[in-house]
């Protein structure tokens, strides 16, 4: 049995050993090949260095202002909670009071707004008749007083008529900052630009878009100022007026021989100065028209008077004979 077995483990020696020359070759060739491509990835990145140096110091600049536009945008972000937190509301009312006296009653509003850190913003006041006044007031007054003011005005006198009204804009506040820090930002960039840039044609064009952005950023400043003017200060738009007398107030219905008498002496005054107008307006018109007729009289006469000398007269020598006058005849003899 034993010289049977020899055979069996010499022949898996030798496979074994095939096995692993086989496998060392094969470490071998890969080995190479991994050498030999290392060797080409070396070249082909200092060639890339080579040629990527020069391009990113060109683009050095546009990254800095990448970075500084991107820096002034975050931080214009991390102001947006804080322009949230406060609502901005714009507040408008509308109040109409009959009073006793006009006059005190602005005094008395002036006042009051003044009192409050407000001012008026314009005045109005006319007078109706010998004795009564009416006055129109546009009053501004800041937030936190304004419901104070707008209840004292309104307990001045007899309240006819109120309306308010309330709009909030904090949307519009908040984007109108955002739109302001990004256009300084872009100005800034502009301006940064135009200090590194070396051709006229270059300078000229960065000039005008500089103009271009400067004046969009100021017409948001612009935006921006009537904004914070009337969220900060409420409007109030007062109306003042006295009370009618009571002799204007009853009725007169039934007129009686005196209303009758009154109503015609207007009707024939009023008659008597319409035709008094009439012939005043008529007037120069009459007077021209009598002047060309006298006129006209005038040169007819004197063309009739012009014509009279100068017909010629007939001769009688010249007549016919058969024209003369008969001799009488002499009476017969006795």
């Amino acid at each position: 049995m034993q010289p049977g077995r020899h055979p069996d483990r010499s022949s898996a020696h030798r496979s074994r050993t095939v096995l692993a020359a086989g496998a060392l070759t094969a470490l071998l060739a890969l080995s190479g090949c991994g050498a030999s491509d290392s060797a080409d990835s070396k070249s082909a990145a200092g060639d890339s260095a080579k040629y990527a140096a020069p391009r990113a110091e060109r683009d050095d600049a546009a990254a800095g202002a990448a970075d500084q536009g991107s820096a002034e945008s975050s931080s214009a972000e991390k102001k947006k909670p804080s322009a949230l937190s406060a609502p901005h509301v714009i507040r408008k009312a509308s109040l109409s009071v009959e009073v006793k006296s006009v006059p005190k009653a602005v005094a008395a509003a002036r006042a009051a707004v003044e009192s409050a850190g407000g001012l008026v913003a314009s005045e109005s006041t006319e007078r109706l008749d010998a004795t009564h006044e009416e006055s129109h007031i546009v009053l501004r007054v800041p937030q936190g007083e304004y419901d104070a003011v707008l209840q004292e005005l309104a307990g001045g006198g007899k309240l006819l008529s109120r309306t308010t009204s309330a709009k909030d804009v904090t949307d519009q506040v908040v984007d109108v900052e955002s739109r302001i820090a990004t256009q300084r930002a872009s100005v800034t960039r502009v301006r940064k630009l135009m200090d590194r840039a070396d051709k006229l044609a270059d300078v000229v064009t960065l000039e005008g878009e500089l103009s271009n952005r400067q004046a969009e950023l100021e017409s948001l400043l612009a935006q921006q100022e009537s904004l914070k003017d009337r969220t900060t200060l409420a409007t109030i738009t007062l109306s003042l007026s006295e009370p009618e007398s009571p002799s204007n107030s009853k009725d007169d219905d039934d007129p009686g021989f005196l209303d009758a008498l009154g109503g015609g002496w207007h009707a024939f005054v009023t008659m008597v100065r319409w035709i008094a107008m009439a012939v005043g307006a008529a007037a120069p018109f009459l007077a021209a028209a009598a002047g060309l007729l006298l006129l006209g009289r005038l040169l007819r006469t004197w063309l009739a008077r012009r014509r009279v000398p100068q017909e010629p007269q007939e001769p009688q020598a010249s007549q016919p004979d058969e024209q003369a006058p008969a001799a009488p005849e002499a009476p017969p003899a006795p």
